[in-house]
């Protein structure tokens, strides 16, 4: 409803902030139960992912049908901006400290380990390590033995995923030409390839990670070297399925005729988080897999 002052909008009452949190608490009650092996863990573990799931298809339905019937204005959307804006930048400060541990682990702690020799004596301190206890590094394209594991070479799959990625923001940005023109094939189309895309650069993922564990003898156990590896491009592997059910969406809605020229900002949302995905990869290409 419009506020007797102007034209600010004001929602009514609604009870999805509540089954929000009841659906996080419960997921987190379940996940702790689940890691200690505590029945009936897993099930309410699902029972919150359940509820965040409803909450989200029914909350966020809700958000679009009072765009599409024109309840919100100018200052609605600029609210909206401001928070996808602020929700981006706590995605940044994330990926921010996970790189800033590498950091740290690359240039300091491995040199300050491998200089006590009276701890460590013989510790060779290079990267890719596993750490003073764990196993040794062969060289790229050799076979591990049982103390030893192969660090994930740039270019393979890497390399395809960041040419996957990065033909996906121009796919993206086609596709966002097409609605300003108001040319729907355009738009559609665009979306339907980032969409692809974004499900290719999965696809190679889960197979660059099965390799890692059958081959390579790359875990999650394998020290430093493996955490920060999993740790950094397993998140990004999250956001980049949560990047592609939001394209989902998008794609769906434009099916349906949402979204015009002027106003469309759930579509431009979507593709400034697509964006930041994009980047982040570039980072980690760079730092994780290529130096």
């Amino acid at each position: 409803m419009a506020s007797a002052h102007g034209s600010y909008y004001l929602p009514n009452p609604s009870p999805w902030p509540i089954v929000t949190s009841a659906g996080l608490f419960a997921l987190a009650v379940g996940t702790v139960l689940t890691i200690n092996g505590i029945q009936p863990g897993p099930w309410v573990m699902a029972l919150g992912g359940a509820i965040i799931v409803t909450m989200m298809v029914r909350w966020f339905g809700q958000v679009i049908g009072e765009n599409e019937s024109g309840l919100y204005n100018a200052q609605v959307d600029r609210s909206f901006r401001w928070g996808m804006a602020w929700f981006i930048f706590s995605e940044v400060m994330f990926f921010a400290a996970f790189f800033g541990a590498l950091f740290y682990v690359r240039m300091f702690a491995v040199d300050w380990i491998g200089g006590n020799e009276l701890l460590w004596p013989g510790y060779d301190a290079t990267w890719p390590t596993a750490g003073p206890k764990g196993p040794v590094p062969t060289a790229a394209g050799a076979i591990p033995g049982p103390e030893q594991f192969t660090p994930m070479a740039a270019w393979g799959i890497p390399a395809l995923n960041t040419l996957i990625l990065l033909t996906s923001g121009a796919t993206v940005t086609w596709a966002h030409w097409g609605l300003l023109q108001d040319n729907r094939a355009k738009l559609i189309t665009g979306l339907f390839l980032t969409v692809a895309l974004g499900v290719t650069f999965l696809g190679f993922q889960v197979y660059e990670y099965v390799h890692a564990y059958t081959e390579l003898d790359l875990t999650l156990k394998t020290g430093i070297y493996g955490t920060t590896f999993f740790m950094l491009t397993g998140f990004h592997g999250m956001h980049v399925t949560i990047g592609t059910i939001m394209l989902m969406v998008i794609l769906g809605r434009a099916l349906k005729g949402h979204f015009r020229p002027d106003n469309h900002f759930g579509f431009e949302a979507v593709a400034w988080y697509w964006h930041f995905v994009d980047v982040v990869w570039l980072g980690l290409f760079v730092f994780v897999y290529w130096l």
